[in-house]
């Protein structure tokens, strides 16, 4: 039997990609170097250090006799949910497997061979994949500042421009856009384009110049805005985020949803999470206070850093970057490189507990010899 290259038979955006790269997990680290897992600390994928609320654990607990049943494909209560506390139709909103089942619900819509997608510079890498397996050409616009230059972006758009990404605060740098940005590129944004508006981090933010998406869905109709429940709610292992955008748009989003695509687990704790606000503010107040920590032991070290406004923070070790990052590993820390974000001077390291911050930042001096 001959030998078959199926790569050849794959989809022409499918053949350029490679895999995603997600953080290393800690059995993986362990079983490299030979550690503890229990010694060892990941600080690379902007996970929640406190975990989940007991009020969502609950909610699982209470769904477990039911495994043998499909969940609710509607998502009813979620949506019904999310509804009273956004101040929108239930109508307006879609369920994926996280957020970035949005993303790619839009992409599946709206792009086909040729069509232009627009990202930042130093933007989430799973645009670009999204784009290039339905086959269309993603264009990217220079940064400013290490974030999203909106003016520079509203300027880029060309007839054959379909989507334009936009995160808010960015990914992996940290950065943030305005009211006045926001607003300002909205309105010079053509009405046939849409714009993706991720808001996967918006819990950290308290900038009283931070803009909300939502506010701004009924003067534009093109918009569609993405949250997820990975971050601040501690829920990253269940998938479970969610779009609003105008009716006319959820409907075309919901045709390519699949049946069930979010689990009855998911749907229940995510439920219990958006009724527990203290846990919210918690999840906050311990960003807050692990933020202020590594800004001050970056200061200490005579690092350079990206100011943030997420749950993680970018610091500059030029022309050692991933020799700092393999001797972590070898300490047993987990942060992220992010030189296939065009950054090869910096680490992005997520916010953990005050005693992981202070593991990491003495790993960090050590290495350094400081």
């Amino acid at each position: 039997m001959s030998k078959v290259d199926f790569s050849k038979l794959a989809n022409t955006g499918v053949q350029g990609l490679r895999p995603y790269q997600p953080g290393k997990p800690i059995d993986e680290l362990a079983r490299e170097f030979d550690l503890n897992p229990k010694d060892i600390i990941k600080l690379a994928s902007n996970e929640n250090p406190m975990g989940p609320s007991e009020k969502a654990l609950a909610a699982i607990k209470n769904e477990l006799a039911d495994l043998t049943r499909y969940p609710d494909g509607n998502g009813f209560e979620l949506k019904t949910t999310l509804s009273e506390k956004l101040g929108v139709k239930t109508s307006q909103i879609t369920l994926g497997n996280g957020s970035s089942d949005i993303l790619e619900f839009i992409v599946k819509c709206f792009v086909s061979d040729g069509d232009e997608v627009m990202v930042s510079q130093h933007a989430f890498a799973i645009y670009g994949l999204v784009t290039k397996m339905a086959g269309g050409k993603c264009v990217q616009v220079p940064a400013k500042n290490w974030g999203h230059d909106l003016e520079a972006m509203a300027a880029a758009v060309t007839e054959k421009t379909k989507i334009i990404f936009v995160t808010n605060p960015n990914n992996p740098t940290g950065t943030w856009n305005t009211k006045v940005q926001l607003e300002t590129f909205l309105q010079k944004v053509p009405n046939n384009v849409l714009v993706l508006l991720d808001e996967a981090y918006f819990e950290y933010v308290d900038k009283t110049d931070y803009p909300s998406g939502i506010d701004y869905l009924e003067q534009h109709p093109n918009l569609v805005v993405t949250r997820t429940f990975s971050k601040a709610y501690g829920l990253a292992s269940l998938r479970v985020g969610y779009g609003v955008c105008s009716e006319a748009l959820a409907d075309l989003l919901n045709r390519v949803r699949p049946p069930f695509n979010v689990n009855s687990l998911a749907l229940a704790a995510a439920v219990a999470c958006l009724k527990d606000e203290n846990f919210a503010r918690q999840s906050k107040e311990l960003n807050d206070q692990g933020m202020n920590q590594l800004q001050a032991g970056f200061d200490q070290l005579n690092l350079s850093w990206i100011p943030s406004v997420g749950n993680f923070i970018c610091f500059a070790v030029p022309g050692m970057a991933m020799d700092i990052f393999q001797g972590l590993l070898a300490k047993g820390v987990i942060i992220r490189p992010v030189a296939n974000y065009e950054m090869p001077d910096h680490l992005r390291v997520s916010i953990g507990t005050q005693a992981e911050n202070q593991q990491f930042l003495l790993a960090l001096k050590s290495l350094l010899g400081v």
